[in-house]
């Protein structure tokens, strides 16, 4: 039995895996009794291609196709999908029993005894084989069990049995652990069904349209369906992930979303399916969130291979358990997968951060231009103002020229005066605004001192300046003492010539 842990289908911009408990590993050891138990591992049919994060094959534990489908049953596509593969019938009653993936979840198991046998044999290949008879069998047995804790090969134990298969599924793999994944919260009657194509985002977004049309001629080319793409993502390994839903206008005018499951089970059909592979699909799983009972009924059974002990502890060690379930993780691929998927969504919301940060830098931007203007206007308009204060000043005045003085105008010019008078007071208004003024002289005449007390000048500056200062010195002393022998020089020249003036005398004397 084999387990495939895809991402939730509907986490959209979220990351898909947390990293397990480190004590997870400690129980794996321990051989599981619950073989056969309710909670089956059934692949789920019609799954044979790539799984969105699982390998070579879609199996049955997933929450890809796993939780993207209802238990049990899945309302058929009614009397033939319509008229041209049209919508129609939806309405009609469930017509068949499709085993889907939760449906191979939540089913009783099927073959019980070849279980128990396969349980048997297994015990007797690790603990008891009795393939040659002598010491060499418990040699033999200590080689199936590093085989069964390692997850591959075959154990030989009898010689008329054939050996048992070791995968990593073996209850006895110690290479096991327990993540989380988020669980869809979108309703059936939201109709998003996801498609993982295996080609480049850029790809899928510059043929988006040519998608679309391909989709519709899929689904029969009804004029009365519309198929509309919800949201496009990259994936690890060069895939994207489509979410796409499909509107069913009635001929009354009225439209509604195709449900999921039935949207599903369509493309799940073999000959749809491989139209949808012609066009680069390689897996499709409905985004619809499970049901109280499915939920509870996961939790309760821990899945084959996993200690129930640490499934217990899994559940206690969820982070929030309203959005996430812990799902089991088998081997090495299973962890570098959900590693591709967490560095992926790291570098979508790093991509998000920057972009954010480039809007808040440009409104930045815009405010303190918007700032200035604003203070320019301001100024503009306070100059304005006094310029439209003189126009009516001169206004007022030409207009009152030759008229004697009104009432109320020298009632305004009593108001003025007596103000002036107090201002002028020098017990009052003056005397105190001269009192003030004299106040803010002696602090700023302080403030001025003590900035002066303060003032020092950094120590390699000073040393600059003297380095500066010795070079000068050092100047002036070469220059003195090359003074001092031109000086020396010019008197030995006019000794020279008082010389020679006095010895001329004597001869012409």
């Amino acid at each position: 039995m084999a387990f495939n842990f895809g991402a939730p289908s509907g986490t959209s911009g979220t990351a898909a895996a947390t990293a397990a408990p480190a004590g997870g590993f400690s129980g794996f050891g321990t051989p599981s009794t619950t073989a056969g138990s309710a909670f089956s591992f059934s692949a789920p049919a019609n799954t044979g291609t790539t799984g969105l994060f699982g390998g070579a094959q879609n199996k049955g534990f997933g929450f890809g196709t796993g939780f993207g489908t209802t238990a049990g049953t899945s309302t058929g596509l009614g009397t033939g999908l319509g008229t041209g593969l049209g919508f129609g019938g939806f309405h009609t009653q469930q017509q068949q029993q499709q085993q889907t993936t939760l449906g191979g979840l939540f089913s009783q198991p099927t073959q019980a005894p070849a279980q128990s046998n396969q349980l048997i044999n297994t015990a007797s290949a690790l603990s008891a084989p009795t393939l040659l008879g002598d010491e060499r069998d418990a040699i033999l047995a200590k080689w199936n069990q590093l085989q069964a804790f390692w997850g591959t090969g075959k154990g030989y134990f009898n010689s008329n049995i054939p050996p048992v298969e070791f995968t990593q599924e073996n209850p006895f793999c110690r290479f096991k652990a327990v993540g989380y994944s988020c669980m869809p919260n979108n309703k059936d009657e939201d109709g998003l069904v996801v498609l993982v194509f295996n080609k480049k985002e850029t790809d899928i977004r510059s043929q988006q349209q040519q998608l679309v049309e391909s989709l519709h001629k899929v689904l029969g080319g009804n004029q009365t369906l519309t198929v509309n793409v919800e949201g496009i993502k990259t994936l690890p390994d060069d895939q994207t992930e489509v979410v796409i839903y499909v509107v069913e206008r009635s001929p009354n005018g009225t439209s509604r979303r195709v449900p999921a499951t039935t949207l599903y089970a369509h493309f799940e059909q073999t000959n749809i399916k491989t139209q949808l592979q012609q066009l680069g699909v390689t897996l499709s799983m409905t985004r619809t969130e499970l049901s109280p009972a499915q939920i509870k009924q996961l939790l309760q059974n821990p899945p084959a291979g996993v200690d129930p002990i640490i499934w217990e502890q899994a559940k206690v060690d969820n982070p929030d358990s309203e959005k996430l379930i812990p799902v089991p993780m088998v081997g090495f691929k299973e962890l570098l997968r959900r590693l591709k998927v967490q560095d992926q969504m790291t570098k979508q919301h790093q991509t998000r951060l920057d972009i954010i940060s480039e809007d808040i830098g440009e409104l930045q931007k815009n405010q303190t231009t918007t700032m200035a203007k604003i203070a320019q206007y301001k100024r503009k308009l306070m100059d304005l103002s006094h310029r439209t204060l003189q126009v009516l000043i001169k206004q007022e005045i030409q207009r009152k020229s030759g008229y004697a003085i009104q009432a109320d105008e020298e009632q305004l010019r009593v108001q003025l005066d007596t103000i002036q008078c107090e201002l002028n007071a020098p017990t009052q208004f003056k005397g105190r605004l001269n009192e003030l003024m004299s106040q803010i002289r002696m602090q700023n005449h302080f403030g001025a001192v003590k900035s002066e007390e303060r003032y020092y000048i950094d120590a390699d500056l000073l040393r600059e300046i003297k380095q500066h200062l010795k070079q000068q010195q050092e100047g002036l002393s070469h220059l003195i003492s090359i003074i001092k022998d031109d000086l020396e020089d010019i008197k030995l020249v006019e000794h020279g010539l008082n010389e020679t003036i006095h010895i001329r005398g004597g001869v012409f004397s």
